[in-house]
């Protein structure tokens, strides 16, 4: 892939020297959505595929970019003293948001660059496209213009910030996290409250991780994301009146059973509850998977999506269709809608046995309810963001 990156890069940028090529990976999820920026747990793992850049420091302040992804292959420019968001920009929104979040912490790049972005996440599956660019340029930044400091945990809340102040989507922290972070064959065990973590093996004994996705994207994502964030928080200032906490995560079932009519909105009062059972599923799963028992962590995965479909409402009819014939299946051990919501992806668990049939029986469902394909990706879960 370097080696492609490179040949791209002197096609459209010219020949010449310095040019370093660096690699952030996308992500999903196994099971804990909507819960980091409640101050729950999450447990993410990056995949293999992700977004590249090659990219080279230039003597002015222009920035050109270069997706490989469009087919038009213009270059779309820029300068460093005009870091502002807008329409026109596009995806170099993102990019660009990142370096104005390095300038706010004091780390103002010094002359601008060229850089050439290929991706291979698919566009708007919900799989942190926009996480891994991010995370992407935070890499380029520290390691072109040696603020050698910045720790990839940094990375991350740099991206989160630049996504929340500049791009204007409210996210929490777990998709740059684990873009950043990742480590082959193993998710990442975070808890969103004070960013701890641990690395659990994801060992899958005769199945494997296979993400379908609906190639639906509803428009309500970042608005209706906003929204259930601001849901949540009018749902913690009401618990706060009558308890000491300080996220929706710190709570058990239990505590949220005895304090939810506190809640005086009942719309409030079911994202919360999603929030904090949702919370405690992944603590369970986490165990669950310690423990060799794959079947309690896909039982956990199938009331995820349940709950996130009907409390949290965020799901579709074309995912909940993937989900209900998913179930139907033999060798599914569990599926569930994965991401930000309304379309995207499910993730699911299944047998090695059953992953032709997954993919026959559920393609031709699909097809013929929705009108369109579905795709599958049989996944391998990787590391985080790297040089190459």
């Amino acid at each position: 892939m370097k080696e492609t990156m490179l040949n791209d890069f002197s096609t459209y940028f010219g020949e010449g020297r310095d040019v370093e090529v660096f690699f952030a990976p996308g992500r999903v999820n196994l099971i804990g959505e909507h819960t980091d920026y409640n101050g729950g747990h999450v447990f993410p793992c990056a995949l293999t595929i992700g977004t590249y850049a090659a990219v080279r420091k230039r003597t002015d302040n222009k920035l050109r970019f270069l997706s490989m992804n469009f087919n038009n292959k213009a270059i779309i420019e820029s300068d460093l003293n005009d870091l502002k968001p807008s329409e026109e920009a596009g995806w170099t929104n993102y990019p660009k948001g990142v370096m104005w979040a390095f300038a706010e912490r004091g780390m103002k790049m010094d002359c601008g660059l060229d850089m050439l972005i290929y991706g291979n996440i698919p566009n708007g599956s919900g799989l942190s496209s926009s996480a891994s660019l991010e995370v992407l340029t935070g890499l380029v930044i520290k390691s072109l213009y040696g603020f050698d400091k910045v720790t990839m945990v940094d990375l991350a809340l740099i991206g989160q910030y630049s996504e929340n102040h500049f791009n204007g989507c409210n996210c929490g922290i777990m998709d740059q996290f684990a873009s950043a972070m990742g480590k082959k064959d193993h998710a990442i065990f975070l808890d969103t409250s004070d960013l701890t973590y641990e690395y659990a093996p994801v060992k899958l004994e005769g199945a494997k991780i296979v993400i379908t996705n609906s190639k639906v994207k509803h428009s309500l994502v970042d608005s209706a994301y906003n929204e259930r964030r601001q849901q949540c928080e009018k749902a913690l200032s009401d618990l706060q009146a009558e308890m000491d906490i300080d996220g929706l995560g710190d709570l058990s079932e239990e505590e949220f059973e005895h304090y939810q009519n506190s809640i005086a909105d009942p719309v409030c009062r079911r994202r919360a509850k999603h929030a904090v059972y949702e919370n405690q599923r992944t603590i369970k799963a986490v165990k669950a998977l310690e423990k060799g028992d794959i079947t309690l962590f896909g039982e956990l995965m199938n009331q995820s999506h349940n709950s996130l479909r009907d409390d949290y409402e965020v799901s579709c009819d074309e995912v909940d269709f993937l989900v209900d014939e998913a179930r139907k299946i033999e060798g599914v051990i569990g599926t569930r809608i994965t991401g930000g919501g309304f379309g995207g992806c499910t993730v699911s668990i299944v047998k090695d046995g059953a992953i032709d049939e997954f993919q026959k029986v559920i393609g031709e469902k699909y097809l013929a309810e929705v009108g369109h394909d579905a795709e599958f990706y049989v996944v391998e879960i990787g590391d985080g963001a790297h040089a190459l």
